[in-house]
């Protein structure tokens, strides 16, 4: 989980906003979605050797019901290889790039079996267009399904797809690129003067694909981005990200503290839940435990008492 640390933080962010005033804005909302982090100690909080980890209360809509559990959002920086898009663990570096990398798991019970879900998303710190490489698995005791998109450099993305469901089953894909919703968390926490707003073309979020057995292809939405207020959630300022899907019945509200390191405080979904008289449900997930650890070397049975301090 180490990251490569600046070796001097100024010239790091000064070269980055070099890098990007060359760049080609992507996207088709108002704003570019690709700018350097603008805060002078975005490498003190992101290369101290640690991950932020936050607990979630959750209220999960499935099967035309909410449904309480626990989300966690894992936040750290590592070095990832652009050519094979994994994690950089030896040899050369050439092909390193930092990225802050996001496991947001969710955990629930639906009657008397369990759901467990999670998706990985690694976006470049510096200068790109696009996250690299989103994966996302869940499991449950029907079986599981997983899908994975790795950025190809040409504006598309190569995808796979294994399912137990038979008109799902396993399959191999490509798709052009376009902002992917599970990437807005991490531009958040990066960036989010450069979240896009206004009419965009956005990939719903994996976990909502495989709910709703829909099909992965580019979505109209609207975005905005708003100032917010709620002492419930944090004493400090806080932003709105919405987005509203033209085409599905799919509202996201993402809402996170103005300052950095723009911690994500709460968020909202509503859309259609259920099978046949499906209806419209909210799920919710409210911010309750933060701490930062470096939980890859917690893994003592005495290391157990983390859990605890995230609510676990």
């Amino acid at each position: 989980m180490h990251s490569l640390r600046p070796l001097n933080l100024l010239t790091f962010l000064m070269t980055l906003a070099i890098i990007y005033a060359g760049c080609t804005p992507a996207g088709s909302g108002k704003k570019s979605v690709q700018s350097p982090p603008p805060v002078e100690n975005f490498g003190d909080y992101w290369y101290q050797g640690t991950a932020e980890l936050t607990r979630y209360e959750l209220r999960q809509a499935r099967y035309g019901e909410i449904h309480s559990g626990d989300a966690v959002l894992i936040f750290v920086t590592e070095d990832f290889l652009q050519d094979k898009q994994v994690k950089y663990e030896h040899g050369s570096r050439e092909q390193a790039v930092s990225v802050l990398k996001l496991n947001a798991t969710r955990k629930f019970y639906t009657g008397i079996y369990p759901y467990s879900i999670m998706t990985s998303v690694f976006t470049p710190v510096s200068a790109m267009n696009h996250s690299l490489k989103v994966s996302f698995s869940a499991q449950e005791w029907c079986g599981q399904a997983f899908m994975q998109l790795n950025f190809q450099g040409n504006d598309s993305y190569r995808g796979v797809l294994h399912s137990y469901f038979q008109d799902e089953a396993d399959q191999a894909f490509a798709v052009n690129n376009a902002l992917l919703e599970d990437e807005l968390w991490t531009r958040i926490r990066l960036n989010p003067e450069a979240l896009p707003t206004g009419e965009i073309d956005l990939f719903p979020g994996a976990h909502y694909i495989r709910m709703r057995h829909q099909p992965l292809q580019p979505q109209k939405a609207v975005a905005s981005l708003s100032s917010s207020e709620d002492p419930a959630l944090s004493e400090k300022p806080l932003q709105v990200y919405r987005i509203e899907y033209r085409s599905i019945e799919r509202v996201l509200e993402i809402k996170f503290e103005a300052e950095f390191p723009f911690a994500i405080v709460a968020w909202e979904e509503t859309y259609p839940s259920g099978f046949g008289d499906s209806r419209v449900l909210k799920t919710s997930a409210v911010r309750t435990h933060t701490l930062n650890a470096p939980y890859w070397s917690l893994n003592s049975v005495a290391d157990s008492l983390y859990r605890k301090q995230l609510g676990l």
